[in-house]
């Protein structure tokens, strides 16, 4: 039986009520979560998380722009199939001329096609009842993919190449699957329809500092507070790549092994913010203003 209870969260992840809610009714229902967002807001997190709390089998497909099904289901090893029927042909003459020693094809039988079908991450799900399935950034997929997965949703089965054999899960026992997007390219309305939906937004400041105090719960409050100050200030300069909450957790990682006095001048000269900064012209522009008024980041990072 699938794990149904509530799950709002752990020791290393927030999860704000209305994403617990979705993640809940996506699992009651035997349906996959589809997570979109800007970067850095913990789609991928998610599922991470969730299957390291409760104990879970996690099984990953990162999509690409090759991804296809066939490396996310199931593939038939054709080559090793063409060898092995050498190898039995190679045997049975041995066997005529009398020869006792044999080659081996590794206890594979030629007459046995499910010996040759190499299982991805989705046909290992589906037979790992109770398992997690994250399809991350499936938005980098050719649009073909997410349509070739249609069938395989609404029945909750795969078909195994050359074999034929069918896995299968019923609703009760679907593997938890969460599949994210970042929204480069649009997915198909079909496709979305057999998913139930949830955007995350961008954590305010009082979620964001639970988000940080989970990831670095010794740090000191007014280093938060001088941090947080900085990195929404940078936000809301419209940079081309503002940062995201996975960079303010990195920033802060390399901040907190500072004295408290030493952390602040650190933030307030914005050292270490290639962790924040991912755009050449971003980072021009920031060190542009805080030259021609450095005492404005100054009275940004000054704590009440």
């Amino acid at each position: 039986m699938a794990k149904k209870d509530f799950w709002n969260g752990s020791a290393k992840y927030v999860c704000d009520r209305s994403l617990a809610q979705s993640f809940h009714i996506a699992r009651t229902l035997g349906m996959p979560l589809l997570i979109e967002g800007e970067p850095g807001t913990g789609k991928t997190e998610l599922p991470l998380q969730y299957a390291k709390d409760q104990n879970l089998e996690l099984f990953i497909y990162p999509t690409g722009s090759k991804s296809n099904v066939e490396q996310f289901v199931a593939k038939f090893d054709h080559v090793k199939y063409l060898r092995d029927s050498q190898i039995e042909t190679l045997n049975a003459q041995r066997e005529e001329k009398g020869l006792d020693s044999r080659l081996s094809t590794g206890g594979r039988n030629t007459e046995a096609l499910s010996d040759y079908v190499q299982k991805g991450p989705a046909a290992k799900a589906f037979s790992s009842p109770n398992s997690v399935l994250l399809i991350d950034e499936i938005d980098k997929a050719p649009r073909e993919f997410p349509n070739d997965l249609l069938y395989a949703l609404s029945h909750r089965e795969f078909i195994m190449p050359e074999s034929g054999e069918v896995i299968s899960v019923s609703e009760e026992e679907m593997p938890a699957i969460v599949i994210t997007s970042n929204r480069e390219q649009e997915l198909p309305t079909a496709f979305k329809g057999r998913c139930i939906y949830h955007y995350i937004h961008f954590p305010e400041a009082d979620i964001m500092r639970e988000i940080v105090l989970k990831h670095h719960p010794k740090i000191e409050s007014k280093i938060v507070d001088v941090a947080m100050d900085v990195f929404y200030h940078l936000r809301n300069l419209g940079l081309e790549r503002a940062p995201t909450t996975r960079e303010l957790l990195n920033w802060l990682k390399y901040i907190k092994q500072f004295t408290s006095e030493e952390a602040k001048v650190k933030i307030e000269n914005l050292e270490g913010i290639g962790t924040l900064i991912k755009t050449q012209e971003d980072l021009e522009r920031i060190q542009k203003q805080v030259l021609r008024n450095p005492s404005d980041y100054q009275r940004r990072s000054t704590p009440n």
